[in-house]
């Protein structure tokens, strides 16, 4: 892979963020963002475990998913603080994906504040993800197209971009926001997937406080270094062709997959596995001629 660094700032105008970064599509790190928030001090594994500390929440693995089980069947259930305890005590790879602060701890919203930056903020649905020093998530882009603003607390976290005009040399998987399950993007194997050797995205590295600009579409392998959470503040798409786009994300190519899968199950999992192959080598092989 290409890995480049994004731009860093430390602080930016609605205006420069708007012209240089949001307008671009560009990525943006901003180090300690949240560290201006008065509630900043009760960003952490203690003030959650405190408030929710009761709640049952799902828990999910590294494992990729199979013909009989999907991207959102969890592994087991625990508590909160139980889960808290786990991941601080010991390696683990245990996650909490998409906790919806509006639903689950509405309290928590007054301890931030939506920044100025001039994205229309989709209010109802500010999420939380949790992850063990050995969680990750698999390369993928969000099927709703939406730009969002990813906020780091506790540990530190490593993160992997790429725009689509590298899905091929991803392995994306036909009707799917999913690349071939079993590529390591820690540990690639260049000789079994040797198109991902020319993919270009960017890696980035956070810590506590520091907020990362995710546009829209752009894939990302999300991987905790330590135990701790994110925060996202989703974007809708605004422009009406990205708009119908993820109208055709939402309502026909994730129902389209998911009636094949329950129509064919392992056949149909393997059949796009071979296609997206067969697809990265053909871009490939057409990337080298042009040489």
């Amino acid at each position: 892979m290409i890995l480049e660094k994004v731009d860093v700032v430390e602080d930016i105008s609605k205006k420069d963020f708007q012209e240089k970064y949001f307008k671009k599509q560009k990525p943006l790190l901003i180090k300690n963002f949240a560290g201006r928030w008065e509630a900043f001090d009760q960003w952490n594994f203690d003030y959650i475990r405190e408030k929710a500390g009761e709640q049952t929440v799902p828990l999910y693995d590294n494992k990729p998913a199979n013909a009989s089980k999907s991207t959102d069947t969890p592994v087991a259930h625990m508590k909160m603080k139980e889960y808290i305890d786990t991941i601080k005590s010991k390696p683990s790879d245990l996650r909490i994906f998409f906790y919806i602060i509006t639903d689950r701890l509405p309290e928590l919203l007054k301890n931030f504040t939506y920044p100025d930056l001039g994205m229309k903020f989709f209010k109802r649905l500010p999420t939380l993800f949790f992850g063990g020093s050995e969680a990750h998530v698999l390369m993928h882009y969000d099927v709703d197209l939406g730009d969002f603003l990813h906020i780091h607390f506790e540990g530190k976290k490593r993160i992997l971009l790429f725009d689509q005009k590298q899905s091929q040399f991803l392995y994306k998987v036909p009707l799917s926001v999913h690349t071939i399950y079993d590529l390591d993007y820690e540990n690639p194997d260049y000789e079994k997937f040797p198109a991902l050797r020319y993919a270009k995205g960017f890696e980035i590295f956070m810590e506590h406080g520091d907020a990362l600009f995710i546009p829209g579409a752009f894939w990302h392998f999300n991987r905790y270094l330590e135990p701790g959470f994110s925060m996202s503040l989703r974007a809708l798409p605004q422009k009406p062709k990205v708009f119908a786009n993820m109208l055709y994300h939402v309502f026909v190519m994730r129902y389209t997959d998911k009636i094949l899968r329950k129509l064919f199950k392992a056949k149909w999992v393997d059949f796009k596995q071979k296609w997206a192959y067969d697809k990265a080598t053909e871009a490939l092989e057409k990337h080298r001629g042009n040489k």
